[in-house]
Order: structure tokens, then sequence, then C-alpha cells
């Protein structure tokens, strides 16, 4: 069984994989498919994925027994622990201080 999630794509790329797999909902496409089909796909999700993401999980030969592919930027990316694919999350982008608040919040003489 292979599930593809995606985020954020082209419409044309959901009706592309809607022929092969089925849309259990909005997003998520779950199929078996063959390894060429399946790579093949994955080619063309992820060479249109643009602003958006894309996941792609199938099984393999691994300790834990499936493969995880990602496509886009999203805050979680995989990485490789030992030949564990663990998932880790990128920190939130540093908020500038605002300026447009004084520094005190009550007036001058309270």
């Amino acid at each position: 069984m292979v599930v593809l999630t995606t985020t954020a794509v082209p419409d044309h790329l959901r009706g592309a994989l809607s022929r092969w797999m089925i849309e259990v909902t909005p997003g998520t496409f779950v199929g078996t498919l063959s390894a060429k089909v399946r790579d093949e796909l994955w080619n063309a999700a992820s060479a249109v994925v643009g602003d958006g993401a894309a996941v792609l999980i199938h099984p393999d030969n691994t300790e834990q027994g499936f493969t995880l592919r990602t496509a886009g930027q999203r805050r979680r990316r995989p990485i490789d622990f030992d030949g564990l694919t663990l998932v880790a999350m990128s920190p939130l982008e540093p908020q500038q201080p605002d300026t447009t608040t004084p520094d005190r919040i009550w007036p001058e003489g309270w």
C-alpha cells in the first residue's frame, strides 16, 4: 500500500494522482501501485509541488518496513538516525521585537 499526502499543490496534480489512487480525504491518496508507477507519480508530484508539500510513504525492506519521501518545505523534516527515519521539527522563525508599542505599559507618572 502506498500513501501520498499533499498540501497546497496544483489541482492538476491532484487530478493525476486520483487516476491511480483513491483520495480518501482532501490531499490524502491511497493505493496499491507497482514500483514503477509509484516512482513516476512521485517524480511528477515532486516536480510541481511549488510552495506546497508532498509526503510519500511506501513499503520497503528497512527496519521500519517503509520508506518516507518528502518534497517542499515544511517544519517537519525526515532525518536518518542509524537507519531509522525520524521526524525533526524545525524551529519557528524568530520573532522580531514589536517596535510599534512603547517599552512601558503604564503612562509616565502612574
